[in-house]
């Protein structure tokens, strides 16, 4: 089960739950993969709703690493996601807002 204190959100791919988190070191690839000099940058396009799909796989890809996950980007590109694309923006999302404001 996700721990919402612990800033880890559920995520369904493909029929299996995974946890996902934002480490240090998450959040660092993603600042890294997203091109963006802070994550400030990335926070703001969620918060305006200006983000792409790239933004929402970026994010889930580096809060399923963080949460232990092996796999690669690529692996989310054919990935059936429980709810479809509405539901990963909001994980995604989600897993930003717990990053800095934990469980809320």
């Amino acid at each position: 089960m996700a721990n919402p204190h612990r800033g880890e959100v559920a995520v369904m791919l493909d029929g299996r739950r995974h946890v996902a988190r934002l480490t240090l070191g998450a959040l660092a690839s993603l600042e890294a993969d997203l091109g963006e000099p802070s994550l400030i940058g990335v926070i703001e396009r969620f918060e305006s709703g200006r983000f792409a799909s790239r933004d929402v796989l970026a994010v889930l890809v580096a809060g399923l690493r963080g949460g232990g996950w092996q796999g690669e980007a690529a692996d989310l590109m054919t990935a059936e996601f429980d709810g479809g694309p509405i539901a990963a923006a909001r994980a995604a999302a989600e897993l930003l807002a717990r990053a800095f404001h934990g469980a809320g």
